[in-house]
């Protein structure tokens, strides 16, 4: 499993390398900070990488994740059924 805090750093480095501001208000858009879905593919690729194993999720619940909070919440409930 992987925690809340470390979703939030790699995601924050994917920023960073783009020149972006790294977040810390959970409650902002990933449209509001310029996270785009090929920015979320990487961020799912780093969390499997750092979990060792492959996400297992319901593909439909991608489409209602819009903040911060939401993707970190995702990849937390992620990581624990992998």
């Amino acid at each position: 499993m992987i925690s809340r805090v470390e979703i939030r750093e790699l995601m924050n480095a994917i920023l960073v390398r783009q020149g972006k501001n790294p977040v810390d208000d959970e409650q902002v858009t990933l449209r509001d900070i310029g996270f785009r879905s090929l920015d979320f593919s990487e961020l799912a690729l780093r969390v499997e990488k750092r979990i060792g194993r492959e996400l297992i999720f319901d593909a439909s619940i991608l489409r209602g994740i819009t903040s911060v909070a939401d993707a970190l919440d995702f990849f937390e409930e992620a990581s624990r059924r992998a």
